[in-house]
């Protein structure tokens, strides 16, 4: 039998190459085309980020630049990974600043924008708060809240703000101050009560950033509600 009369039944077949698989939701949604209003909310995050001390000044330069050369969102979740409050890849959780490893319960975030916000009197305190004042005043105090747990903790951030904490008399205070331009302090109001107090006093924890500002922690009830006057 001649050599091209060979029978063929015994040949490989020819592989046909697999198609690719379709992109995924997630991987669609990291390729989406991003706007002006999504870089610039991320650029506060950067510069939110700056102010607290978690990036340099070179570092969120740098980072600006690559933002507003970003297209999709996938480049805009790279630029936040480490960082609290940016966008994430869809089934990963947001970085919430945490205090010593602790899980805490949050609030809802006070916003005070050229405004006045206060939590006065019989309010439910959340485990966590955060604050943000800009042009704006704020009042917390908590002398005659209800506290569910025995310790809190408020994260303030202020930019030509007045902000004031007041605290019971028997509160335990852990301050980290952060003032640029501004103040951060801790005030003795009010005579101390010669009674002990019974049970486990709260403790607080206060983060608070000043620029160009006052954050103010005070002991007691008001000077109103010390004479009765409230």
């Amino acid at each position: 039998m001649a050599q091209d009369e060979v029978p063929q039944d015994d040949r490989p077949q020819d592989s046909v190459p697999a198609r690719p698989a379709p992109p995924t939701g997630d991987e669609l949604a990291m390729r989406r085309r991003v706007s002006d209003l999504e870089r610039e909310e991320v650029g506060d995050v950067l510069r939110e980020a700056a102010a607290e001390g978690r990036l340099s000044y070179g570092e969120l330069e740098d980072r600006l630049e690559t933002l507003y050369a970003s297209k999709t969102y996938g480049e805009l979740v790279e630029l936040t990974a480490d960082l609290p409050n940016g966008p994430r890849a869809p089934g990963v959780p947001a970085v919430n600043p945490q205090y010593s490893g602790a899980m805490v319960e949050n609030g809802p975030t006070i916003n005070a924008f050229m405004s006045e916000t206060k939590r006065t009197g019989a309010w439910l305190v959340p485990q966590r708060q955060e604050v943000n004042a800009v042009l704006g005043d704020v009042t917390l105090d908590y002398t005659e809240a209800q506290l569910p747990s025995d310790v809190v903790y408020v994260e303030v951030k202020a930019i030509l703000a007045d902000v004031k904490i007041r605290v019971p008399q028997n509160a335990i205070v852990h301050l980290d101050s952060n003032p640029i331009l501004g103040n951060v302090s801790e005030q003795q109001s009010g005579p101390a009560d010669p009674t002990p107090s019974t049970g486990t006093p709260p403790t607080f924890h206060i983060r608070g950033t000043a620029i160009l500002s006052e954050i103010k922690v005070k002991r007691g009830p008001r000077l109103t509600k010390r004479l009765g006057l409230a």
